[in-house]
Order: structure tokens, then sequence, then C-alpha cells
């Protein structure tokens, strides 16, 4: 069975990550709004700007949990498959955190995949997995 972690952008800019074991199902969902106490549900039309398929439930639980950890530049340079700008902003993130007199080591290769996804998909949805959410106000 495969598994998928997923980024949405929302109507008003906002970023919601999850993941699903049926794709189209799920973003068929949030698009029609059939989950009333969902974070997306008052922020329609939304857009599938990021998708990455995993192995295991697992794998795509652990890659939306660090992607949610993201702030929005990082998640927009990994959207954009930009991988220099995803390490120098862990780098950036990492120096941030540290004793100065410490040096900054990189931090290792994110284990997420670029694969964008342009368009819509409008199939019918089933339950999301899990589930959340990233805007300005909530980056990192």
């Amino acid at each position: 069975m495969t598994f998928w972690v997923y980024i949405l952008r929302c109507a008003d800019s906002s970023y919601y990550t999850g993941h699903t074991d049926n794709l189209e199902k799920r973003i068929g969902e949030h698009t029609t709004g059939a989950i009333t106490g969902c974070y997306t549900f008052k922020r329609r039309p939304l857009e599938l700007v990021f998708s990455q398929d995993c192995a295991t439930r697992e794998e795509a639980l652990a890659s939306e949990r660090q992607i949610k950890g993201w702030n929005r530049k990082k998640k927009e340079a990994m959207m954009r498959g930009d991988w220099a700008e995803v390490s120098r902003l862990a780098k950036s993130a990492a120096s941030i955190h540290l004793d100065p007199a410490t040096p900054v080591h990189p931090e290792p290769p994110p284990a997420v995949r670029p694969e964008l996804v342009e368009g819509h998909l409008t199939s019918p949805v089933h339950p999301s997995t899990s589930s959340g959410r990233t805007d300005e106000k909530m980056s990192r």
C-alpha cells in the first residue's frame, strides 16, 4: 500500500500539510469541504502544491511532522526542489539555536523528495489519517 504526504495552498495563502493512504480521495474531501471542522474548510479554494509517495504510514507521518516543523521559506524551497536553499535555511536555523562558540554542522538531507503537482484533484475522498496546517503566523 502507498501512503502520501501532501501540502495544499489555501485561498488565504497559508499551507496545510497532511498525510493519507488515498491522495485523490483526501484532496477531494478537502476540496468539497466534506470535513467541516478541518482547517481547510473555510480556506477554499485549495491547490495541491506538493505530494510525495511513501512506502509506509510511518514514513509519511515522519515526513509530515518534519515539514510541519519548517518555516514557510524552507517549505517553499522544498516545493521548488531547491535543496541548496533548504540546506542553507537549515544551517541558518541551526545557528540561531547553538552557542556561538559551537560550530554549525549541516543537518542531514531532508527525508522528503519533491514532486510538484499542478492543478486540482476533485475525486471523492476518504478521511485523512492525520493532518495539519501551516500559515505565516504558525510558521517557525
